[in-house]
């Protein structure tokens, strides 16, 4: 395979260049635009073209609809990689005719993931080898701290990376030396509390795991939600009291388990082309106005939910439903979060209501939501049928009642999470003759859900985390045909 490099800074070109050649690629490289076409009129169109946007002569956009333009290089796979991470920004990008867009500065993995998600390379990248987690636990409670040590420290798995009283010191550690693999935060703290720290740690260290581990978490609790929202990757309650024994007992059985579902563990498995036989939706082609949109999310959830709902919820003239895997304490809380994030309703479903056109609607924990009635007056049926996939609300049955009702007007979307709730239901959609978008193994807190449904070949995008709710706002403005 061919790929040219597009990039007016030497070090840039040399580390796509590097990646790519680990992936079987051979590489030519051209500093703008202007030389980059130069090369193709030369070569002829190679496999892949990545492009940055900033470049003197011809800037990126320039030689993506020059591109787009020719016949022979129109269906030429584009990849932009640049240091623009603002959503109007990569809407422009996308919009201009690439392909994909990845934000420097990118993993190895993360560039391997696109390509893969495009069809150009079977591999993820190179692998490394597999090390012990490293966990830095930040707890003001000597008793914790202890108990925590040594029972995650028995663990051939895990190591202590260090311990921190407060969050501030917790802040100080994490700047001293070596990052750990994940951060162990209780809430309420002297000097500077768990939340208040948690929202500088995403500031300095966005893709740094956190899991909040208190006695503030318990179910209902506002600090669990608040601490999701903000950036938590997942939650674990303390026990009640602060027995030894329990303590331990609680680190033993729920974790570790959370640590390893939120650590990545050496390579990022890649995302497989599609499965044999499993025609991969068309990405062109007729379309049809989207009706709704139908959301299926779960670990790393609402954080998730606080990035892509505000870049198109504010706009929306079509239902949006969402299943988030709660408890049921939650996720009222969590529809107030969202609420005061988006500017608009969102609320918790509700038995019978109306879906209407400014309808966003939280499925409530512990019950299935499903949309019942007519095209244009659905309505709410909320059910106590068996879980399905282990959950109860599942999106699979939120997905294939969108499916039956909306038909080629569904829009679904699968975000992080783990297991395969979404994917039949996703089938559901497809079959209807509507789309999904899912989320990227890398900006995933788990790519369980999203991968479930990319290997089906049942995606018609697979995209960052960052670029979702922008596309969706394209999609709700595209005229139908």
């Amino acid at each position: 395979m061919r790929a040219l490099v597009v990039d007016d800074s030497k070090p840039s070109r040399s580390i796509v260049t590097r990646v790519l050649r680990d992936l079987a690629f051979e590489c030519a490289e051209a500093t703008n635009g202007a030389e980059a076409l130069a090369v193709l009129s030369a070569s002829g169109p190679p496999d892949l073209v990545t492009v940055n946007w900033h470049m003197p002569v011809m800037d990126g956009l320039e030689l993506i609809r020059r591109l787009r333009g020719d016949p022979a290089t129109r269906k030429l796979p584009l990849v932009m990689i640049s240091t623009e991470h603002d959503r109007d920004r990569i809407s422009e990008a996308l919009a201009a005719g690439a392909d994909d867009y990845l934000a420097k500065p990118f993993t190895p993995e993360a560039l391997a993931l696109k390509l893969a998600a495009l069809g150009v390379c079977r591999s993820a990248g190179p692998r490394r080898e597999s090390r012990p987690i490293r966990v830095l636990i930040c707890d003001d409670s000597h008793t914790i701290r202890s108990v925590l040590t040594a029972t995650l420290a028995s663990d051939p798995g895990v190591r202590i990376a260090g311990t921190a009283v407060n969050g501030q010191a917790c802040l100080d550690l994490l700047a001293a030396g070596e990052l750990p693999d994940v951060v162990l935060l209780d809430v309420e703290m002297p000097v500077m509390d768990g939340l208040t720290a948690l929202k500088e740690l995403r500031r300095r260290h966005p893709r740094l795991p956190v899991v909040m581990f208190s006695s503030l978490t318990e179910r209902g609790s506002r600090a669990t939600v608040d601490a999701l929202v903000a950036g938590a990757n997942d939650y674990v309650a303390k026990p009640a009291g602060l027995n030894p024994e329990d303590v331990a007992a609680r680190i033993r059985g729920e974790v570790l388990t959370r640590i390893k579902q939120v650590v990545s563990r050496g390579a990022t498995a890649a995302a497989q082309p599609p499965a044999a036989g499993v025609p991969r939706p068309a990405a062109s082609g007729k379309r049809t106005a989207v009706t709704g949109v139908v959301i299926a999310v779960s670990t790393g959830g609402p954080a998730a939910l606080a990035e892509v709902l505000p870049a198109f919820v504010p706009q929306a003239r079509v239902p949006i439903l969402i299943v988030q895997h709660m408890p049921a304490a939650f996720t009222g809380r969590l529809a107030e979060r969202l609420s005061v994030i988006c500017g608009r309703s969102v609320r918790e479903a509700s038995e019978g209501l109306p879906v209407g056109p400014d309808a966003v609607l939280l499925a409530p924990g512990g019950r299935h939501m499903e949309l019942a009635g007519m095209t244009a007056s659905p309505r709410i049926r909320l059910t106590d049928a068996p879980p399905e996939n282990s959950c109860r609300p599942a999106a699979d049955v939120l997905f294939r009642t969108a499916a039956k009702i909306w038909g080629s007007g569904t829009l679904g979307v699968v975000l992080t999470g783990m297991g395969r709730d979404g994917l039949a239901g996703s089938r559901a959609v497809v079959e209807a003759g509507g789309r999904v978008i899912v989320q990227d193994e890398f900006s995933s807190v788990v790519w369980g859900m999203p991968g479930e449904v990319a290997k089906a070949g049942l995606a018609d995008v697979v995209l960052p985390l960052g670029q979702i709710g922008v596309e969706i706002g394209l999609r709700l403005e595209r005229r139908p045909g």
